[in-house]
């Protein structure tokens, strides 16, 4: 379903952005040269950020014409791509997805694009690999660079280039996009594996690369590293009622942290109870462990632990999600337009 290849396609840069002070500046930065070598626009689509984020893109703006800033009252990444492809789609053939909280090679938008020209396929993802400066921020980038973080998942582990019913988004085919309705604005988590789910549903084909990569700093404390899987657990099931799928074996087995943990009420009635509870603290422990010997960190012990803070968070979140319990069910639909940020 491919639509006729062009030698160089014309593609724009989308950064959805909220209170980035501390990034935006050093990722323009860095994809200024690959900009000016592949003709790229890049438009930041700031979500009202309340820090100097916007103060900087103007500045750059002002200096770099092929830098736009754009307002996205929706605030959600998913209404600022959308949004961005609504004003900007025309002029183009592939929009390129950065998160400004991330860190990119030099050469990241040549690589996606010659991939994309190369396979053919509508949408190129990537694999993403964590890293942080903390101790617990390196713990945790410990545990989601590890099958106790990430599951197993082959967009999180670095594999050989090939085709995939899901990764990290990076460069989609407009056209494509547009066919399938973009993002789902009503998902604040998991709004890229539910549209990767719809591609694929309409027969476009989604090619991980192994050319480069991505790399995220995840959050550096425990209450904001909760509502974040919370979030995604929520995002997941949401995905799974909207489109009637089965969850994956890899996602069934965090779905039992919260039965497993609130089982152990029961314990009043048979000691047995508490089982499913120690046997998940035990297993993450252990896996914890067998990291410090094998990284040879002491670190492995903080990554059992922020690792159970994901499993717990997500199984809460995807309970909730799946009893209806909390944030609104109605999908919503992008604006057409919400104007340039002045």
């Amino acid at each position: 379903m491919s639509d006729t290849m062009l030698a160089m396609p014309r593609c724009f840069v989308v950064i959805p952005t909220l209170n980035e002070e501390a990034h935006i500046g050093a990722l323009l930065e860095r994809l200024m040269p690959s900009a000016e070598r592949l003709d790229l626009t890049i438009v930041v689509a700031d979500g009202g950020s309340h820090d100097s984020t916007c103060e900087i893109v103007r500045a750059f703006a002002a200096a770099e014409p092929r830098v736009r800033l754009l307002a996205n009252r929706r605030k959600l990444q998913a209404a600022a791509v959308n949004l961005a492809v609504a004003q900007f789609g025309d002029a183009f053939d592939c929009v390129i997805r950065i998160d400004a909280h991330g860190d990119y090679p030099q050469d990241y938008c040549d690589r996606l694009i010659e991939d994309f020209v190369a396979t053919g396929a509508d949408a190129v993802t990537v694999s993403m690999m964590t890293k942080g400066e903390g101790p617990f921020q390196k713990a945790t980038a410990i545990a989601q660079n590890s099958p106790l973080g990430n599951g197993g998942s082959k967009h999180r582990e670095g594999v050989a280039g090939h085709w995939t019913d899901h990764g990290h988004h990076a460069l989609m085919r407009i056209s494509a996009f547009r066919a399938v309705g973009g993002y789902d604005e009503s998902f604040s988590h998991n709004e890229d594996a539910e549209l990767d789910y719809r591609l694929r549903q309409a027969g476009y084909r989604i090619w991980m690369t192994d050319r480069t990569i991505m790399t995220y700093y995840p959050r550096a404390s425990v209450l904001p590293l909760f509502r974040q899987y919370l979030g995604y657990g929520r995002g997941r099931a949401k995905n799974l009622l909207k489109h009637r799928a089965v969850p994956k074996q890899r996602q069934m087995i965090p779905m039992m942290v919260l039965p497993a943990v609130a089982g152990t009420a029961l314990a009043v009635i048979h000691a047995l109870a508490v089982l499913p509870a120690l046997a998940w603290i035990g297993a993450c422990l252990a896996y914890g462990i067998l990291i410090a010997v094998r990284e040879r960190t002491s670190l492995g012990p903080l990554a059992a632990l922020s690792a159970m803070v994901m499993h717990l968070a997500w199984s809460i979140g995807f309970w909730l999600q799946l009893a209806g319990i909390g944030r609104s069910q109605k999908a919503s639909t992008h604006p057409a337009a919400e104007g340039l940020a002045r």
